[in-house]
């Protein structure tokens, strides 16, 4: 049994839910979360184990377990036993039952999320499950698969695009799939300004 309490002070501000594949843990994450917290309230469900490679598998046979914890500073959060498809369904289901969520960000994954690696990536299926749930998602992956890459030169690219996801949402039914180049930010094409619409994967 899982006892929920949630910080309802800020509801004006747009809700988003943050998780992952590599696990509450992993690095990736704990970027994602310091630049989503710039935009609004952030709720993190999260696998408390590495799960890649998962696809959109979900927890059939075995109890799902369900724990609130203190990784982040001031961040409300959550690992889960199962996978990432299913951190989607009980963040949307259970944690925030009756609570509208205005974006859903996975990630950033370590290595590409292209071309076949979709169909097994669960960073991917946790944001495709977001967008059958009707939320607007994006998965973000950096090309270094390194444990200690550096997420610090990806994060402006990060904030605009999610802060033009929560502004201008996306076609129902739709996700962005975003695989950033293992560059400089002054490197990466189109990070110094972003002014097109995003193509949407759907």
């Amino acid at each position: 049994m899982v006892c929920l309490q949630l910080n309802c002070a800020h509801m004006s501000k747009p809700l988003i839910l943050v998780t992952n594949d590599d696990g509450i843990a992993a690095p990736g994450i704990k970027a994602l979360v310091s630049v989503a917290q710039t935009l609004g309230d952030v709720i993190v469900v999260a696998p408390d184990s590495p799960q890649s490679g998962m696809g959109h598998a979900i927890t059939i046979h075995d109890p799902i377990r369900l724990y609130a914890v203190e990784v982040f500073p001031g961040i409300e959060a959550y690992e889960c036993s199962g996978t990432p498809v299913d951190c989607v369904k009980l963040a949307k289901h259970v944690v925030l039952k009756g609570r509208k969520v205005d974006l859903c960000v996975s990630g950033i994954n370590h290595g590409s999320n292209a071309a076949i690696n979709i169909i097994y990536s669960g960073t991917l299926s946790a944001a495709m499950e977001a967008s059958l749930e009707g939320i607007p998602s994006i998965g973000f992956s950096l090309l270094d698969y390194s444990y200690t890459a550096n997420f610090e030169d990806c994060k402006r690219l990060l904030r605009k695009l999610m802060a033009y996801v929560l502004e201008h949402g996306l076609d129902e039914g739709s996700l962005l799939n975003v695989n950033i180049p293992k560059l400089a930010e002054h490197e990466i094409k189109g990070s110094s300004r972003y002014a097109a619409r995003p193509t949407p994967a759907g």
